[in-house]
């Protein structure tokens, strides 16, 4: 029986239902569902491919609306990033529901149709008429560096034609006259030579160079110069830089040759006529059209931009109804279809104490729809295991998420979250304890929740987004971090005085001092006394160890004993005697013992003593090189050796316990049943699974025995693999109480870390500017630079790469040490239907 009220203690209680739901209220009734987000849907067609599917076609229609909407999206922010799309909560929802709600999407498929195809048509004109604007702006640039290589020509030939004439050698003018036009006439048609121009990526331009040098042998004149103004691409945006080049030549030949490379190589050719007049009127007249060309140009952007705002308004709109849409053709895919009832079938899972919340929503949907036939809910009995299901809040998601990365646990068992939200952020804050860092930390968790509508509503950056999802756990870390750092009395590395101090250091001493007990025991805490003692850092040293390992064996106790309630749960009474109290005698007769000598030995003053402290490392090794040995001078009490000895029998007891007493009660109990006729139920080990054969009428039961017979044969009774898995059970868990004990030792190695790393950054920055003997003016301004360093250096390292830090090792502990006690994890995450996470799932 399900309690009134969501608990983290166990998952919900599931069950399945069945939906007999008409065809004129389906897309309706899988609307509210998924606004209402507590149904998970069963594919009823497994057998069909997509293609087979009735509501394909549907479909493929809105994944064609899909793509224009991104199109559309992608035109507005990539071509036209001023105009700003608005949030979907600022603009009027689409109407998805209701009779008229498949005339209103058809009416959106036109719509989105025709604005696609004005956007291809303009798009289109935009890309020719951009290309026409480069081609002219190409021309006029030619026209314009031509000009400069016929004027550079035109001089050279003055300079040739002078030559002639100062010459005497009379054969030179009969032999220019055999080749060409008299020197006498002017312009360059005294050569009877021709020319190629055009331009040509700068890049290109050497290699373009080197093959005409080698394709005509050198017999060409070339020139070229570079264009200042990249041109833009209108289609990609790309820009390129390129080149004007002329190349004289003589012969048709020559010239066909130099065409076919530069358009090889990627060049565009102009023709240009050798007349400076005609040369003149052309550069007029691409001028004019060029005018032309940009004043289409923007008339088609002002007219762009009209039709991409008028697409924007509606856009989220549009998107989120398009989304909406497609997740309930996808859910009517999975259903199947009652030809002699003519409806559709559901099947899936929600919560039980949601069932009366999903009628009320049938009968919504029947309303909206406007008919008066509703849909029918049928619970259904099964074996089947059900989904795992936790309901969390905003305070407890963190900490469910946690837990969840490491495996989704089995139905209905123990949920380490809950007790994860004081653990967790205990364990941290022993390995981080700081008074001042856990302030910082606690500071900045707490501003964010409390702006967290403001931040949530403006959007997380991605790197601070981690962050801010766990704003609640990061808070109590820092809660828990000022406690511990009370409890170690340390402040950005630097001690209380709040109570009188147990000890006092003698007045005008040398040497070495030796502090003097004043009769005071300080109230909370570390004594502030030993802050600054030479031998400070071993009594650190020896205090923290001897707490992480109390904190180890309290923290896996804990976890031993979540246990119990599974196995209750479970009707599993076998386990509690065959693998509980084994375990936890097993356990504790080493290392609860080793708890108890701790305490016992913090609780003797041994300035008093006859004897030294024994070594607690020693006494547990010896405890099982020699038994019954106590080494003179290292006896912690009176019958230490008679009390090790049977602690030492209790533990090689409960290593045959857990190996053979379950196999054998198992075994036991199958030969019973098999003895009685049939194979039985008792020899599976599924703890999620659901035995309700016990709650069937008496009619039933012979149904409920074939499925027994049926689940045996399929899961046959083994005694090797049973032996197998308890040795392998039984050796896990007594090496890993060693190594699971040990290992919270981190607990103290990252506590003594960070406390180091503090007193180092410190001392480094703040403690030589304190100490600096400068000027007032040159004190403040270093003081002011050190604090600044020494802030940064604290947020930085201390409290993001510290945290960071002691959080996977926080992690750690409950994922490895606590969890592998008692935890199964062999669920399978509750995955509803569901509006809510639409947009998420379209950015990812």
């Amino acid at each position: 029986m399900s309690s009134n009220y969501p608990s983290l203690f166990r998952s919900e209680e599931m069950s399945l239902v069945q939906l007999y739901i008409p065809s004129e209220v389906a897309h309706d009734t899988i609307s509210e569902l998924a606004e209402m987000g507590d149904f998970q849907f069963k594919d009823l067609n497994p057998s069909l491919t997509s293609f087979q599917r009735p509501f394909t076609p549907r479909l493929r229609r809105l994944a064609e609306m899909a793509r224009r909407l991104r199109l559309f999206r992608s035109q507005i922010t990539g071509l036209s990033p001023t105009l700003g799309i608005p949030p979907l909560a600022a603009v009027p929802p689409f109407t998805t529901v209701g009779p008229r709600a498949q005339n209103a999407y058809d009416e959106l498929e036109e719509k989105l149709k025709e604005h696609e195809r004005r956007l291809t048509d303009m798009n289109k004109s935009w890309e020719e008429l951009g290309k026409r604007k480069s081609e002219l702006e190409e021309k006029r640039w030619v026209l314009r560096e031509t000009a400069g290589f016929f004027n550079e020509a035109e001089h050279r030939h003055t300079e040739i034609r002078t030559s002639f004439d100062e010459g005497d050698n009379a054969p030179l003018l009969e032999h220019a006259a055999e080749y060409g036009n008299l020197p006498g006439e002017t312009g360059l048609s005294g050569f009877d030579l021709e020319f190629v121009s055009g331009t040509i990526e700068r890049t290109r331009m050497p290699t373009f160079e080197r093959i005409l040098w080698r394709v005509l042998r050198g017999n060409l004149y070339m020139n070229y110069s570079e264009i200042e103004e990249p041109f833009v691409d209108p289609t990609s945006g790309k820009e390129t830089h390129k080149d004007v080049f002329i190349i004289f030549a003589h012969g048709e030949e020559l010239l066909a040759k130099i065409r076919k490379v530069a358009e090889s190589m990627g060049g565009t050719l102009y023709n240009i006529d050798s007349s400076q007049d005609k040369r003149a009127d052309a550069l007029r007249e691409v001028s004019a059209r060029l005018e032309d060309v940009d004043t289409v140009l923007y008339n088609m952007g002002q007219t762009r931009r009209v039709e991409l705002s008028k697409i924007a308004e509606q856009l989220e709109a549009w998107t989120d109804a398009v989304r909406r849409e497609e997740e309930i053709f996808k859910t009517l895919n999975l259903l199947s279809y009652d030809q002699g009832r003519k409806t559709l079938v559901a099947e899936g899972w929600c919560p039980s104490r949601d069932i009366t919340a999903i009628q009320l929503g049938l009968r919504r949907a029947m309303d909206t729809a406007g008919t008066s036939v509703p849909a029918i809910l049928s619970e259904l009995r099964t074996h089947q295991t059900p989904p795992t299901f936790h309901r969390t809040n905003k305070f407890t998601e963190g900490f469910q998420t946690l837990i969840d990365s490491y495996g989704i646990a089995t139905y209905q068992e123990v949920n380490p979250g809950l007790f994860a939200v004081i653990t967790f952020p205990f364990l941290f804050a022993v390995m981080f304890g700081d008074i001042g860092h856990g302030i910082l930390m606690f500071l900045t968790a707490a501003a964010m929740i409390f702006w967290e509508k403001q931040i949530a509503k403006g959007g997380v950056n991605e790197n601070l987004e981690t962050f801010f999802f766990g704003r609640y756990l990061i808070v109590l870390m820092g809660a828990f971090s000022i406690y511990t750092g009370f409890m170690y009395n340390d402040i950005f590395s630097k001690s209380l005085h709040i109570f009188n101090s147990a000890w006092e250091w003698p007045h005008n001493a040398t040497g070495l001092v030796e502090a003097i007990p004043t009769g005071h025991i300080y109230a909370m805490g570390m004594d502030p006394g030993w802050h600054g003692a030479d031998n400070a850092l071993i009594f650190n040293n020896s205090y923290k160890m001897k707490l992480s390992i109390i904190l180890g064996v309290i923290h896996m106790t804990f976890a031993i004993c979540l246990q119990v309630p599974n196995h209750l749960h479970f009707k599993k009474y076998l386990n509690i005697y065959a693998e509980f109290i084994p375990q936890m005698l097993f356990f504790h007769s080493i290392f609860g013992y080793l708890v108890i000598c701790i305490v016992y030995k913090w609780s003797i003053d041994w300035s008093q003593a006859s004897s030294a402290p024994p070594g607690l490392l020693n006494m547990l090794i010896y405890m099982f090189l020699s038994p019954g040995t106590i080494e003179p001078g290292t006896q912690l009490f009176a019958g230490q050796a008679f009390i090790q000895v049977v602690l030492l029998l209790i533990a090689l007891v409960c290593v045959p316990w857990m190996l053979a007493l379950k196999p054998y009660m198992l075994w036991k109990e199958h030969n019973r049943i098999k003895g009685q006729g049939y194979h039985g139920l008792t020899g599976q080990e599924n703890g999620g699974e659901r035995h309700s054969t016990e709650h069937l009428d008496e009619e039933e039961e012979e149904v409920g025995m074939a499925v027994a017979e049926s689940s045996d044969e399929d899961h046959p009774f083994d005694m090797g693999d049973i032996i197998v898995h308890q040795v392998i059970h039984t050796i896990e868990f007594c090496l890993g109480c060693i190594s699971n004990t040990a290992s919270y030792l981190r607990l103290w190695a990252l506590s003594l870390a960070h406390a180091q790393l503090s007193e180092v950054l410190w001392s480094m920055t703040l403690d030589l500017a304190l100490e600096y003997e400068g000027g007032a003016i040159g004190g403040g301004v270093f003081v002011f630079f050190m604090f600044a360093v020494w802030f940064a250096g604290t947020v930085a390292i201390l409290c993001v790469m510290e945290g960071l830090s002691a959080f996977l090792h926080a992690l750690r502990l409950h994922w490895v040490e606590a969890n592998g006690k008692h935890y199964m994890a062999g669920g399978y995450p509750f995955t509803p239907l569901t509006f809510a996470n639409l947009g998420a799932e379209e950015e990812q």
